[in-house]
């Protein structure tokens, strides 16, 4: 078994019943994922919008794969923890390039993948994750493919069938080869508690205004817990909040509030 698929296993294993929900926070590049490591993370996740919006490009299947590729290699070539690369909807509705895609991203180092539906028929995920499987297959790497459904956070059907159309799509999504199901936007600790119930999937939450604490969300069987671009968002409104401070007073105190010593910062790029 090659490093990479072992640390594709070990990953795997975070979401297994018995262990510790797991709490994954999504950086968007080499130098966010080695302060975010530091901090006692034991997995990294990408945010589409976060890496996008670093690029320079919205999110929302803009960002070019090749820049998402060289981002992913970035981040893995002294990471020394398993990432896992929100892919969106693949980056086309071709499943063959769905799966060409998914092997660069799986050479670039990544272990796991989200895969989204958005508003396209979930048959169309099914065939993107059976690309991607055959893809992970390829290159001997036990790739963990969340599928992140977005029924709830689009609110693609009225909220009394969120939950029975989200357990549906799951079971058509595990069928294809996926790992777990990505939740993303649900929010209510009982229809939380119904989507675990109803898929033998590990259940992913995405952090939201109004979503359980974590102790909460494992109670209920939540497995994974992802920051989103939670994370992204708050730093770029401190950037924007410095900046106008110092373009207005020139104040340099305001710079060295709340930051991260220079030293300290260097010494994390470093390792």
């Amino acid at each position: 078994m090659t490093a990479q698929a072992q640390t594709a296993a070990a990953f795997r294993s975070l979401h297994q019943a018995g262990a510790a929900m797991l709490r994954l926070p999504n950086c968007w590049d080499a130098g966010s994922a080695r302060v975010m490591a530091a901090q006692g993370a034991v997995a990294l996740a990408t945010s589409s919008a976060a890496v996008a919006w670093a690029q320079g490009y919205g999110d929302g299947d803009r960002l070019p794969v090749d820049r998402l590729v060289a981002c992913l290699a970035s981040i893995t070539r002294h990471l020394g923890l398993p990432l896992t690369a929100d892919i969106e909807g693949g980056y086309s509705d071709e499943p063959a390039q769905v799966g060409a895609t998914v092997r660069a991203v799986i050479d670039a180092g990544a272990v796991g993948i989200n895969l989204e539906d958005g508003a396209s028929p979930p048959a169309l995920l099914a065939r993107k994750i059976e690309a991607a499987r055959a893809a992970a297959a390829s290159a001997g790497v036990p790739l963990f493919i969340n599928a992140r459904c977005d029924v709830f956070l689009r609110g693609l059907v009225a909220p009394e069938l969120r939950v029975a159309e989200t357990l549906a799509r799951a079971e058509l999504y595990r069928s294809a080869g996926a790992d777990g199901l990505f939740a993303a936007g649900v929010r209510e600790a009982g229809d939380i508690a119904a989507l675990v119930a109803g898929t033998a999937l590990p259940v992913n939450v995405l952090a939201l205004p109004g979503v359980p604490r974590a102790a909460e969300l494992e109670r209920l069987g939540v497995r994974r817990l992802t920051s989103g671009s939670g994370i992204a968002e708050s730093v770029y409104a401190r950037i924007g909040q410095l900046t106008r401070d110092f373009l207005a007073e020139g104040d340099s105190a305001a710079l060295a509030a709340d930051a991260l010593p220079y030293g300290e910062l260097n010494a994390l790029m470093l390792g």
